[in-house]
Parts: structure tokens; C-alpha cells; sequence
């Protein structure tokens, strides 16, 4: 090992925490993210005593293996009789583990944890860090520890992490091997833990920090790079989740909802007062030409009912000069002719079109011409859509920090089911169904809206104390089988909302699907 790297290693065993900023409250990312870090011990047991040798931080990568640094391990290497050891924020003890890959040339090493354990893994953040950006080194630094009087018995039980906020110095970089520069602070034990973006998601592994000339601390650190982690990861055949996604807060998703929404209404508005002036135009030009069409009519009607009023006289004068002359059988002719021709001049006048036809008249050539039909009620919804579809996530509506994203084929009823065997519950929200699992701590809550054919997931990482209560609610509440009915629906999305009413206001996910029909 050079001399400079022991002084960096003594330096990060003394750093100070005076110069730790104003505490700020945690992002429920950071403190999400923390779940994952752990406490790496190094003890010496020789029969019922046992004695702390060394101890240092790391992180859970898969919910079986642990990055920490390679000297926090190193005495590992050298004495086969020490024991690793891995204790997590949250629980009733810790695990032991074994080491499964040590690499001293970038200071990474991988520990393996025994007896079943499971832990909750970070996500990694596969882009690139800019300069400037706003970091959170999490761990647990012994002077901490040794400032609340800890025993030995405290250091191998589960303590929350601690958490310090700093901003990345782009641009400089350690000679041995790739790193990032911050201004996080870190002190003794903090080796090995996570440096985090303002999502959670891991962009280094803190590993040393810096001397002045005095000898005294100064305030810049620096943690391995995810170059260097993946490569290693790589290396080890460990896959881990990684995100190359912008970091993005859901608040800046709601605000980005909320001018969405705000566009299509005043969209919508326009689209309607469009139509409306647009059928306001052609019902005017209709009404016109009915006018037109009717007075010449009536004016037609009547003309003809004169001509053939005046034809009545005529043949009625005929007949009456046939009947004097004593010619029955002329008298006969003209007299029907001027009963046909007064008959004709009755029919001629009541056939006129009315003045009120010209209403419904104007409306039949507005129809014929293809006007708008006049726009919806505001909030009307179209009828719900069942059947299968593909739903692809819409990166630019969503925050994704722990998972892939991959297309979901969905199948929908119209009464709720989704894939044929889970019932969706019923509330003011629309459909959405609540899952919480056994095996992992995180709650995911899932909506489906067949008008607009969008399916939506968030995720909430919640503590171990959380997810104790939120199973215990979970157990009070009786899916019902899909096809129960609306009554059924909606008693299971009233009871859903005891176990809503435990979450965070705000997700630590969400994403959000368009969904097309599969043909």
C-alpha cells in the first residue's frame, strides 16, 4: 500500500464532523435509499468474549450482496480467525458474512451475507454525475458513535444511518482509479457506504478524504465512482438495478400533471367554443336559405292557388252557361272540372310551408352540411374500454428510481378485474388495487383508468416498522373475487384506504403507462 494512500485511509479514520452544514430535513428518498446501508463489523471472537477489531459501512446491491471498501475488510485477508459481520438499520440483529471479492486497486470489495438474510437494495444511477450536483453520503462514522457512548453490544445492533448532505466537484479525480470529488462529509466508518443523487440512487462508494498542509481535515472527499463499481459488479457476475433516468421529484411530476391538465381544458374550451361558433355560423347561413326556401314556396303555393282558383270560376261560368243552354252532359264536364280545379286550389294553399317549419328546416340543412355536433358536458367520461392491452411507460410522466421499465401487458373487465384473477377496488380515485408483500419492503399501489387507458404504479419504500403495520392492516381486509359486483368493488376500495392512510404523502415512484389495445 503507497504512503499516500495511508495518509488518505488515516485521513478518513479522523475526519471531523464539526464541519457537518445546518441539519436539513431528509428526502424520503435518502432516508428510503438508507434501508440498504448497513453497519460492516469486523470481530474477533475467542469463546463467550468478543472483541471489535475494526468496522465500516456498505451497502446492499441485491438483497444478498454488500459493497463495501476493500481495506474496510482488509484485516480479513489477514487473520482467517476475524468474522464479518453485516447489521442493517432496522431489525433485531445483523448477519454474518463472507467475502466474496476483494479488489485493493480500486478499493472494492463484495461481501456475501449467510443464514437467509435479505436485505433492500439500492439502485445505481448509470449517468453521468453533472459538477454541482446535490449528493447525501450515508454511513456510519465512529466518531458519532463514540459520541453517543455506544458499547459493543450497540455497535452490532441494528442504528438508523447517518446522513450528510454535500455537492459534486466535477473534474478532479484520484491517480489510482476513478472517483468523484464532493463535499459530503465523512468521517471514521463511513467507508464503504453509499454516495447518493437527490433520488437515492447510488453515483459512488465514499472512500477517503483529503489532508491539508497543517495535517488537519479539510472539507472535500471522495468516493469510487460508478465506473469503477459497475466494472467491478461486472466482473463478479452481480446484477444490480440501474437507472440512467433524470432525477426527477414528484412534485415536479404533479406540477407537470397539473399544467397538462390545465392545457387540455383550456383546449377542450377552445376545441368547444370553436364548435359552437362554427355551428352558430352554419345554423345562421341555414336559417337563411330556409327562409328563402319557404317564402318562395308559400309565394308558389299561392300563385298556384290563384291560377287555379281563377280556372275554378271559369269552368263553374261554363257549367252554369251549359245548364242554361240545356246540355246535361256538357254541364256535367265543366262542372267536375271546377270542383277538381276548387279542390286543387285548397290543396294548393294548405300545402304552403309554415313560417314555423323554418326552424327545423334550418336544422336538417345545417346537418346536411356536416356542423359539429355540439361538444360534451365538461367532466363527461367515454364508456369504459375492456379487453387486452400493452401498456409502455411514458418517461417523461414518470419518476422511476427501483425499477425496469418494461412494457405490462394488462387484461381489463368492465367490472374491475385485472388479468382475470385480481379485483380492483372501487373509489373517488377510479380503480386501484394495493399490494403489499411478504417479501419485501415496499408498497405498491396501482391504478387503472379504462377511459384514458392509463395504468399507473407507485411505489412507497417503507420501513420496517411501516410495512409491520400495513401487513397488519392487510390482513383485515377480504379481496373479493373478481366478478362480486359494483357493491363488493366498492366496499373493497373503502377498506384499501386503512392501508393508504399509513403511506408517505408522496411516492418514492411512479410510473406511468399508456396502454393500447392489443388487435
Amino acid at each position: 500500500m503507497t504512503g499516500a494512500m495511508l495518509r488518505r485511509l488515516i485521513a478518513s479514520l479522523i475526519v471531523s464532523f464539526l464541519l457537518v452544514p445546518a441539519a436539513l430535513a431528509d428526502p424520503a428518498d435518502i432516508a428510503a435509499a438508507s434501508r440498504g446501508v448497513v453497519r460492516v463489523v469486523i470481530v474477533q471472537s475467542e469463546g463467550r468474549s468478543s472483541t471489535l477489531i475494526g468496522h465500516g459501512s456498505g451497502f446492499a446491491v441485491t438483497p444478498e450482496y454488500v459493497v463495501t471498501n476493500a481495506h474496510v475488510v482488509e484485516a480479513l485477508r489477514q487473520d482467517d480467525t476475524l468474522i464479518a459481520g453485516v447489521v442493517p438499520p432496522e431489525g433485531r440483529g445483523g448477519y454474518e458474512a463472507r467475502v466474496v471479492a476483494y479488489s485493493p486497486r480500486n478499493d472494492l470489495a463484495l461481501l456475501k451475507i449467510d443464514g437467509g438474510g435479505r436485505l433492500s437494495p439500492l439502485s445505481l444511477y448509470a449517468g453521468q454525475v453533472s459538477d454541482g450536483a446535490d449528493v447525501s453520503a450515508v454511513g456510519y462514522p465512529g466518531n458519532v458513535d463514540l459520541a453517543q457512548g455506544l458499547s459493543l453490544s450497540d455497535l452490532v445492533s441494528p442504528q438508523a444511518a447517518v446522513k450528510t448532505r454535500g455537492y459534486v466537484s466535477a473534474g478532479r479525480s484520484s491517480k489510482e482509479f476513478d472517483t468523484i470529488l464532493h463535499t459530503a462529509p465523512i468521517g471514521a466508518g463511513n467507508s464503504g457506504g453509499p454516495l447518493l443523487d437527490a433520488c437515492g440512487r447510488v453515483v459512488g462508494v465514499n472512500s477517503f478524504g483529503t489532508i491539508s498542509d497543517n495535517g488537519t481535515d479539510s472539507a472535500f472527499y471522495f468516493a469510487i465512482s460508478m465506473r469503477e463499481l459497475s466494472r467491478f459488479l461486472q466482473q463478479n457476475g452481480v446484477q444490480a438495478h440501474a437507472s440512467d433516468l433524470p432525477c426527477t421529484s414528484i412534485a415536479d411530476l404533479d406540477r407537470a400533471e397539473s399544467e397538462r391538465a390545465a392545457s387540455d381544458q383550456a383546449r377542450q374550451a377552445a376545441e368547444a367554443q370553436a364548435k359552437q361558433i362554427a355551428r352558430a355560423r352554419t345554423l345562421e347561413l341555414a336559417r337563411r336559405q330556409a327562409e328563402i326556401d319557404v317564402l318562395t314556396q308559400r309565394d308558389n303555393g299561392m300563385a298556384i292557388a290563384v291560377l287555379l282558383l281563377v280556372a275554378t270560376l271559369g269552368a263553374g261560368g261554363a257549367a252554369f252557361i251549359y245548364a242554361q243552354r240545356s246540355n246535361p252532359r256538357a254541364t256535367r264536364i265543366a262542372g267536375g272540372s271546377a270542383l277538381a280545379l276548387l279542390l286543387g286550389t285548397v290543396a294548393a294553399w294548405a300545402l304552403r310551408p309554415s313560417l314555423q317549419s323554418i326552424d327545423a328546416r334550418a336544422e336538417d340543412l345545417a346537418a346536411a352540411s356536416g356542423t359539429p355536433e355540439a361538444p360534451a358536458s365538461a367532466g363527461a367520461a367515454n364508456p369504459a374500454r375492456a379487453g387486452k392491452f400493452i401498456c409502455v411507460i411514458d418517461a417523461q410522466r414518470s419518476r422511476v428510481t427501483v425499477s425496469d421499465m418494461t412494457d405490462v401487458p394488462i387484461t381489463w373487465s368492465g367490472d374491475g378485474c385485472m388479468n382475470e384473477r385480481s379485483q380492483y377496488g372501487l373509489a373517488s380515485d377510479g380503480w386501484s388495487r394495493v399490494l403489499v408483500p411478504n417479501g419485501e419492503d415496499t408498497i405498491a399501489v396501482t391504478h387503472f383508468d379504462p377511459d384514458s387507458r392509463t395504468y399507473t404504479v407507485e411505489r412507497f419504500l417503507m420501513g420496517l416498522d411501516a410495512m409491520t403495520k400495513a401487513r397488519d392492516a392487510r390482513q383485515k381486509i377480504v379481496a373479493p373475487a373478481c366478478g362480486a359486483g359494483d357493491t363488493e368493488a366498492r366496499r373493497f376500495g373503502q377498506d384499501q384506504q386503512a392501508i393508504r392512510a399509513l403511506l408517505p404523502a408522496e411516492p418514492n415512484e411512479r410510473m406511468r403507462y399508456n396502454c393500447q389495445p392489443v388487435p
